[in-house]
C-alpha cells in the first residue's frame, strides 16, 4: 500500500463535471490493495475521462484512499467471514451501489475483484473489466473482459480465452516504480536504524481461500522472531487480529518488540525500511518482491501461478512449516540497490482501458 507523495497531493475526483460527450469510467475499491493499484491508473485516466470511484468501508480501504487524497463515495462494509454473511453482504452492497451505476451510466466499470460491481454490471448490462492476479479466486459473475499477468496461463481460468488480455510483470509493478522512500516513517514508528526491522502481516482469515494452517504459522513466526532481538511491525487486517496479537504477546507488545501502528501507514514505505517481510497475504509479499526486499510467504491457501513464478525466480521464499524457518535470513539488508521494474504493466492496462472505452475492435489489444 504505497503513497507517492509527489503525485498524491492532487485530489482525484469521483464524478467531476465534464464536457458534453466525455466518457466515464467507474472504479470500485473493495479491498486495501486496490487503492495503491488504481491510484496511478486513475491519475492518468482522469485526464481524458470522467472517473467515478466507490469504496467499501473495510480493511482500511477508506483510510488508504484518504491517505492518497482520493475523492470517493463510501458505500458498504464487510459482513463477516462466514459464507452466508459474505453472500448477504454481496447482495446488500450490490443494492447500495446500484443507484450510483444507474445514475452515472458509466461506459466501463473496472475492478480488481469487486463481486458487487460485477453483479451490478451484469444486471444493468454495463461493460466491465476484471483485473486479477490470483486464478483461484471465486467469480460469481463473469466480466465482459478479464485481464491478468502474463505468467498466469489463459487456460487456468474458466473464461472465454478470446476475452482475456495479459499484461507484463505483476500488478505491483503498476505503482512501485513511482514510489519514493520517506525516512520519516522511522521516527513515526519509533524505529531505530540499528534494529533488525521485520514487517509481519497475518493471513487473511476472512478470505474464501483461507487455510487455518496459516494462523498457526503466524503464531510460530512471532515466537521464532522474539528471541532474535528483532523489532516486529505487525500489520493486522482488522481489530480482531489486533486484539489477538495484544492478548497473545502482551510482554512483547509492552517492551516494543511487537509494534502495531495506531494509524494507517504507507505500506510500501514501511516495507522499504524493513530488513525483511513475512506475510500470509499476497499483495504485501509481491510489493516486497517488487522492491527487492527479502520476503517470506506463510500463505497456506492454494498457491497461485504468480507466487509460484516469484518463488522459482528467487524473489520470494515459501514457508510451509516450522522446518522452513531455517530459510529465513535474519540480517540487515543493503538498501542501496534498486531492483524495481519498468512501467510496462501500467502502460498496458491504460492502453487496454482506453481501447475498450473508445470502442475499438477487440483484436486491436488482445494478446
Amino acid at each position: 500500500m504505497a503513497l507517492d507523495k509527489s503525485s498524491a497531493e492532487t485530489p482525484i475526483a469521483h464524478a467531476a463535471p465534464a464536457a458534453a460527450g466525455r466518457k466515464s469510467i467507474w472504479i470500485d475499491l473493495e479491498n486495501s490493495p486496490h487503492v495503491p493499484f488504481f491510484h496511478p491508473i486513475i491519475g492518468e485516466l482522469q485526464k481524458d475521462y470522467r472517473i467515478i470511484v466507490t469504496a467499501r468501508d473495510c480493511f482500511q480501504v477508506c483510510g488508504l484512499a484518504d491517505l492518497f487524497h482520493m475523492a470517493y463515495l463510501r458505500i458498504g462494509r464487510h459482513y463477516g467471514k462466514h459464507f452466508l454473511n459474505k453472500f448477504a453482504g454481496l447482495l446488500i452492497r450490490s443494492l447500495q451501489i446500484l443507484p450510483v451505476a444507474f445514475r452515472e451510466k458509466p461506459d466501463l466499470a473496472v475492478n480488481h475483484g469487486s463481486r458487487s460491481q460485477l453483479l451490478v454490471c451484469s444486471f444493468l448490462n454495463i461493460p466491465s473489466l476484471l483485473i486479477m492476479d490470483y486464478e483461484h479466486a471465486i467469480k460469481l459473475v463473469n466480466p465482459t473482459w478479464l485481464m491478468m499477468p502474463e505468467v498466469i496461463p489463459a487456460g487456468s481460468v474458466h473464461f472465454d480465452a478470446g476475452r482475456i488480455i495479459h499484461y507484463p510483470g505483476i500488478k505491483e509493478d503498476v505503482y512501485v516504480p513511482s514510489f519514493r522512500p520517506d525516512p520519516a516513517i522511522m521516527k513515526e514508528l519509533k524505529l531505530s536504524p540499528e534494529s533488525l526491522i521485520v514487517t509481519v502481516r497475518p493471513p487473511a482469515t476472512e478470505a474464501h481461500y483461507h487455510n487455518p494452517d496459516g494462523e498457526k504459522l503466524f503464531v510460530d513466526v512471532i515466537n521464532f522472531l522474539a528471541p532474535a532481538k528483532a523489532v516486529m511491525v505487525v500489520l493486522p487486517r482488522n481489530d480482531r487480529q489486533k486484539d489477538f496479537v495484544n492478548r497473545t504477546w502482551p510482554e512483547l507488545c509492552a517492551r516494543g518488540t511487537v509494534r502495531i501502528p495506531d494509524h494507517v501507514v504507507d505500506g510500501l514505505n514501511l516495507i522499504w525500511h524493513s530488513d525483511l517481510v513475512i506475510s500470509g497475504g499476497g499483495t504485501i509479499n509481491r510489493e516486497a518482491a517488487a522492491l527487492g526486499v527479502p520476503v517470506y510467504s506463510i500463505f497456506r491457501g492454494r498457491l497461485g501461478a504468480l507466487d509460484r513464478y516469484l518463488s522459482e525466480t528467487g524473489r520470494l521464499v515459501l514457508i510451509t512449516g516450522n522446518s522452513d524457518f531455517k530459510k529465513i535470513a535474519l540480517a540487515k539488508r543493503d538498501r542501496s540497490a534498486d531492483s524495481r521494474q519498468g512501467t510496462e504493466a501500467l502502460k498496458k492496462i491504460l492502453e487496454t482501458i482506453r481501447t475498450i472505452v473508445n470502442g475499438k475492435q477487440q483484436q486491436d489489444f488482445l494478446c
